[in-house]
């Protein structure tokens, strides 16, 4: 079942608006397509053009459907389209409606020959390189094909023949006959199709032309009766081609609206697939569900729950002009979906032992099991020997540092305050030797210290990877391998309580003062791995 969601009041949808109130939507039912290309993983990017597709749609009780353009065999995989279905059902999407551009192969052909026959498309036998020659520039008009004038029936002939696979790629296309002057570029006479000895992997070798996007995705919106074509802002210049490609024909008395709003632009991150794809094939990542990665596949095993991705699509806004936004409104957003629903745990990052040397024995003591009182306590093993986080502990403490040190004093979580009265290098690592106060156990004393630690008990203690991720960036715009952020994953080993062992894979948890985490799939029965999904801000700054 779809998940309820609301796209915020936008520009889009007072257009769409005018367009019912002036009677130019059919059947008065507004209908959207979001339309990825299967040649790689949905990024942040898809989630903006997906919650607003589906957003509009739903708001004028319309319809959406899902529509792959899978007009360039040479990227596109099966594996891809089954990945955006899943990114787009996990965000709570159900589409109206499936279909490839390849379902309509046989029409697309059929309305370029109609084109030709109106003297509106030719076969051209200019190379690529010719073609950019004769194209000319934004000051300067273009120079018309040697071969624009040819003869209807010799251009249906050739195209024909495109088709029949008797001519090398490269060697013509067939473009629309349009205006070489026209001050727009993508209007000088651009090519409709191409040819391409490639596998598709729907179609197999049954066509070897494939159309291209501008020509295809307009007639095919039209087609399928999308009312309204909601893209990125690299579609505006291009909208005259888009609306030549329904008119010209004639055969559609309600074409599509083509309505562009501005793409999401966060600091240090690219979202262009390109890029994501040679971060993959490099190596830079283990793969695109990686969770540095922006792919919503990514962001899902990172933890990011799908409700913060289109909470953060509406706290940004939707806009024509383009604006930038920090990758902390992100985490802002996943924070704010956590917080009130996550259970908490102790867990220890990197660990050095405590002893409490006037210690012995073990007991129960209660730990607030989230930060809501309505999810109550649970009963949490207390003993001698503990871990607790490095950090916890200086020997020589800095300026307000409040946590342990010789002769200070701090109170464990839920049990009791303790004194640090030494340290000791070992072997196995730090120990520190603390004493503890039976008076002070927590709910039955009011005496305050300056700080609270967590912990886990050693003798129940699950041993735990923890991955600790930043951001993959240092540079809005790296080259090669520069920019690369070394330290955006970083491994530790330590310890989780002895709660955590029923945990399943994707369960989330507030680690105490370490922020949030979720059970990753790489787990195994001897060893848990966590991803943390999003810190928390520390009372101390080093």
């Amino acid at each position: 079942m779809e998940e309820k969601f609301t796209l915020v009041d936008n520009f889009i949808a007072e257009l769409v608006q005018e367009d019912l109130d002036a009677g130019k939507v059919k059947d008065n039912v507004v209908c959207t397509r979001v339309p990825p290309e299967p040649n790689g993983y949905l990024h942040l990017g898809h989630v903006k053009s997906t919650c607003i597709n589906f957003g509009i749609a739903r708001r004028f009780g319309g319809k959406c459907f899902l529509y792959f353009d899978d007009t360039n065999p040479q990227k596109e995989k099966d594996e891809y389209v089954q990945s955006i279905k899943n990114d787009i059902k996990w965000l709570g999407f159900e589409w109206d409606k499936e279909y490839f551009a390849s379902d309509h192969y046989e029409d697309l052909f059929n309305i370029a020959v109609e084109l030709i026959k109106q003297g509106k498309a030719y076969v051209c036998h200019l190379t690529p390189e010719e073609m950019r020659e004769y194209r000319g520039t934004l000051t300067e008009p273009g120079k018309e094909s040697p071969y624009r004038d040819r003869p209807i029936e010799e251009s249906l002939d050739l195209f024909y023949r495109m088709r029949n696979g008797e001519f090398k790629e490269g060697e013509c296309t067939l473009r629309a006959k349009i205006d070489m002057s026209s001050p727009i570029l993508c209007m000088r006479d651009p090519v409709i199709y191409r040819i391409m000895y490639v596998t598709h992997h729907r179609t197999g070798d049954k066509w070897c032309i494939y159309p291209m996007y501008d020509f295809a995705s307009p007639l095919l919106d039209t087609i399928e009766g999308v009312t309204h074509s909601l893209c990125g802002p690299e579609f505006e210049e291009r909208r005259p081609l888009y609306n030549w490609s329904t008119g010209e024909v004639g055969w559609f008395a309600n074409p599509s609206r083509q309505i562009e709003f501005a793409k999401i632009n966060v600091h240090n991150v690219i979202l262009g697939k390109r890029y994501l794809k040679r971060l993959v094939e490099e190596g830079f990542v283990s793969g695109w569900d990686d969770p540095r990665m922006p792919t919503i596949a990514g962001m899902r095993r990172r933890g990011y729950p799908a409700q913060a991705l289109k909470d953060f699509i509406n706290v940004t806004g939707v806009a024509k002009s383009l604006s930038e936004t920090d990758y902390a409104v992100l985490e802002h957003c996943v924070r704010e979906v956590l917080k009130p629903t996550s259970p908490t745990r102790m867990a220890v990052v990197n660990p050095i032992k405590l002893v409490l040397d006037n210690y012995d024995g073990e007991e129960m003591v209660s730990i607030p099991n989230g930060v809501s009182e309505d999810m109550g306590e649970r009963e949490v093993p207390f003993g001698k020997e503990l871990y607790i986080e490095s950090a916890d502990f200086m020997a020589e403490p800095a300026h307000k540092y409040f946590r342990l040190y010789p002769g200070n004093e701090v109170r464990l979580k839920g049990a009791y305050i303790v004194k640090c009265v030494g340290y000791e290098e070992t072997p196995e690592g730090l120990v520190v030797h603390c004493t503890y106060d039976p008076d002070t156990k927590s709910g039955e004393c009011t005496r305050k210290v300056k700080a609270t630690i967590h912990w886990v008990n050693a003798k129940h203690a699950i041993p735990a990877e923890f991955r600790l991720y930043d951001m993959m960036l240092t540079d809005d715009m790296p080259s090669a391998d520069e920019g690369i952020n070394p330290n955006s994953l970083v491994v530790s080993n330590g310890y989780v309580e002895q709660d955590l062992t029923n945990a399943n894979i994707g369960d989330r948890y507030q680690f105490i003062r370490n922020g949030y985490f979720v059970l990753d799939r790489d787990s195994t029965d001897d060893r848990m791995v966590y991803n943390r999904i999003v810190g928390l801000k520390d009372s101390f700054k080093k």
